[in-house]
């Protein structure tokens, strides 16, 4: 959903309202011109500096997750590094603001403009005449044409990954002189801004050896203020180079190195002094803020956690030897945990938190292609029943970020096509949502048919934990006491250290994961497990009130059913540590669902089978990952909400909807918004499809995601960039006194 370089109430219980073709009415009038963009939630945090305040030279070392299998952002295989990069040594010819808008990039453009609509729309850029490529030839009409062939979708000889936009091209020309050039579309395309970011030489995009070889793991000519100067795969690094030839203002830093560092490693390899910038989790926040003494949410409380888990970790006496000999061990053990400590405290003091919200927000996926999700009533009671501030909350809050719900999947506030549609489904509504179930035909319990051995409960697999049956199998009290020992456990979470909220974000990756169909064979899947065994109700007097007790505010409903069948869903989730966040959110969801009588089964499964053998595969009813924001929705979300198509041989083809929920109307909606010129009209009909995304409650919005950057405090210009694109020349060290301002781009 996002391009490289520039980066998604109704309270009446008729069922005539619950389909997306029946909310004209209520969505018109949600998606007034009057609605408003409104601000971003939160800043960026960059430490700005002019220009003049930075000193001249140094290497700047900056984590990342890895080195790209390839370096050109149009393949498959193209992740967040190969954004990075292109970023640094490649033409733009737009940029994002940080309100997540595009501006035009004077280093490349002195004006682009729709210059004719009739008989076709065309559209003249006129080059910065200094624009150059590495090689010292003229970045022009011959490489915008060779971009345009390569991923128009004609030459299948090409390996690309989309092609949007570049499609609707009829043809490129010269313009009046060597610094113009003059792009026909053969259909109006409201997202041109979207096109030749990054533009890539002639050299790469002429043929298809160049294209899908050549520009793989190196990129013999560049135009930007870095050069590419080695990509170390043995030492996992890219090192990137003042370019010499760069017309533009010079690059402040001699040097960038991007190196692969694990999150998990981050904190560690920034106490050792090796690197200058890395995104972390808030616990390694948490330890930054506390070496520096500083006051707010990441120094609080649990701040000390990290320190205590360390001491312990070096205070464990050996069990063999004499209680002397034991006692001797531990109290060694415990001085040399306090001198670690004191060592990382020490050495994290040069580094400070700089924190914003990522243009990428969490969604609860909700899979609508059988079982109980398929039925809209069901998926609309799913959303009726979560508390989508509370969600927000969770993450947010311990971070001192604003804990927002997000209002629209197609935009986020700040960017121009934003505007809260969720009253088009409404919010949180328990008894709502549970007349939605009752019109849908589940009944509070219900009988559930035993079955033959291997019988499933509906929407779920049917697997069952360590300790016994299925949640789709308990009776009702044993469901309200499983409630109760999760109230004690989220109370515990609340508590306890959070984590990023996962590495889940579609697109970051570049990676575009086939659709496998429903019985694709899953990996590496078990049940989820909260540590703790259930008590038999013969437990402790005054344990369990008397049968008939009534049931206390907020306590779970009675389990579901229909046809013998109990509501269960599939809850698949990751299991790898930087997705601690997305568990606990998870957690609060699976509560709330169980005070409308949705029972839940959580299934943990590896990182690398998440997103390929569960999500892009429909093995899943619920799921939790995240979408990138995009200043260009009518292009870039389309697929994403896209109505899927049967194919001939029985398949589904899904695009990249991996919640199989999509409507005709939202398809035209999306048809018309990315071919009316009039941004006014444009920004109005992707409002209109965001309600309609909304009332067919295939994916509900929860939260932006939280952006925590560890800088050495004397680095300016970077951190948590927010939407906005990094300027790579304004990077740099703060000479010795100078301080912060609020003017970034001073000379």
């Amino acid at each position: 959903m996002s391009h490289d370089g520039l980066g998604p109430r109704a309270v009446m219980r008729s069922v005539a309202f619950l389909t997306a073709g029946a909310l004209a009415v209520p969505l018109l009038s949600a998606c007034s011109a009057e609605d408003k963009a409104g601000k971003p939630l939160a800043a960026q945090d960059i430490a700005p500096a002019a220009r003049a305040r930075i000193t001249d030279g140094g290497t700047l070392r900056w984590a990342v997750d890895a080195v790209p299998e390839t370096l050109n952002t149009f393949q498959a295989d193209a992740d967040a590094t190969t954004t990075r990069v292109a970023q640094a040594v490649l033409p733009s010819m737009y940029r994002l603001d940080a309100s997540g808008r595009p501006r035009l990039n004077p280093d490349f453009l002195e004006s682009a403009k729709v210059v004719d609509t009739e008989p076709r729309q065309v559209v003249l850029y006129r080059l910065n005449q200094q624009a150059v490529w590495s090689d010292g030839r003229e970045i022009g009409a011959a490489d915008f044409a060779a971009q345009w062939r390569a991923l128009s979708g004609k030459d299948s000889a090409y390996w690309t990954a989309r092609n949007a936009g570049y499609d609707r091209i009829e043809k490129i020309e010269r313009g009046a002189n060597d610094l113009e050039v003059r792009v026909t579309f053969a259909r109006p395309y409201a997202d041109w801004q979207s096109l030749f970011s990054p533009l890539y030489p002639k050299d790469v995009m002429g043929t298809p050896d160049a294209f899908n070889d050549g520009a793989r793991r190196k990129l013999k000519v560049t135009a930007g203020p870095f050069s590419l100067k080695q990509v170390d795969r043995e030492k996992d690094r890219i090192r990137l180079t003042r370019n010499p030839r760069w017309w533009g203002r010079p690059a402040k830093l001699t040097e960038i190195v991007l190196t692969a560092v694990p999150r998990d490693e981050r904190a560690g390899r920034l106490a050792e002094g090796d690197l200058d910038v890395a995104e972390i989790d808030p616990a390694a926040a948490r330890s930054i803020d506390s070496a520096a003494g500083a006051a707010g949410p990441l120094s609080g409380p649990g701040a000390g956690r990290t320190a205590a888990k360390a001491l312990r970790s070096w205070t464990v006496a050996d069990a063999d030897g004499s209680a002397e000999d034991r006692n001797v061990h531990a109290r060694e053990n415990l001085r040399r945990a306090v001198a670690a400590w004191e060592w990382r405290k020490r050495e994290l003091r040069g580094y400070e938190v700089r924190k914003s919200l990522e243009p990428a927000y969490t969604q609860l996926a909700l899979n609508g292609a059988d079982g109980p999700l398929a039925d809209e009533r069901v998926r609309r009671a799913v959303a009726r029943a979560l508390d989508r501030e509370e969600l927000a909350k969770v993450v947010l809050k311990p971070l001192g970020l604003p804990a927002v719900p997000v209002g629209s999947h197609l935009a986020l506030s700040g960017q121009e096509a934003y505007a809260d549609n969720s009253g088009a489904l409404g919010g949180q509504d328990t008894e709502e949502a549970q007349a939605l179930l009752a019109d849908a035909g589940w009944v509070p319990g219900g009988p559930v048919k035993k079955g033959e051995k291997g019988e499933k409960a509906a929407g779920s697999e049917g697997e069952k934990s360590d300790g016994g049956e299925s949640d789709g199998e308990k009776k009702a009290g044993d469901a309200e006491k499983k409630a109760g020992d999760g109230e004690k456990k989220a109370d515990r979470d609340d508590k306890s250290e959070g984590g990023d909220d996962g590495t889940y974000i579609v697109g970051q990756d570049g990676k575009a994961p086939a659709d496998h169909g429903r019985d694709h064979e899953t990996h590496g899947r078990q049940l989820a497990q909260d540590g703790k065994q259930y008590l038999n109700r013969q437990g402790a007097p005054g344990a369990y009130a008397p049968r008939g007790t009534a049931a206390p505010a907020g306590a779970a409903r009675e389990a579901l059913a229909k046809d013998g069948k109990a509501l269960t869903l599939r809850f698949v989730l990751p299991a790898g540590p930087g997705s601690e966040s997305l568990r606990l959110v998870a957690g609060r969801i699976t509560r709330m669902l169980d005070k409308v009588g949705i029972r839940t089964e959580t299934t943990k499964v590896s990182d690398e089978s998440y997103f390929k053998d569960h999500i892009a595969s429909g093995e899943y009813d619920l799921a939790l990952y995240s979408w990138p924001a995009s200043a260009f929705p009518a292009t870039d979300a389309r697929p994403i909400y896209a109505k899927p198509v049967p194919g001939a041989d029985g398949s589904l083809s899904v695009e990249q909807n991996y919640t199989r929920v999509g409507t005709d109307q939202v398809d035209q909606l999306f048809d018309q918004a990315v071919s009316t010129l009039d941004k006014e009209e444009g920004r109005s009909l992707i409002r209109k499809a965001d309600a309609r995304i909304w009332a067919a409650a295939g994916s509900i919005p929860l939260y932006q995601r939280p952006q925590l950057t560890a800088v050495r405090k004397n680095l300016v210009n970077v951190g948590a960039f927010g939407f906005q694109t990094p300027v790579y020349e304004d990077m740099g060290f703060l000479e010795k006194g100078a301080k912060v301002s609020a003017s970034p781009s001073q000379k």
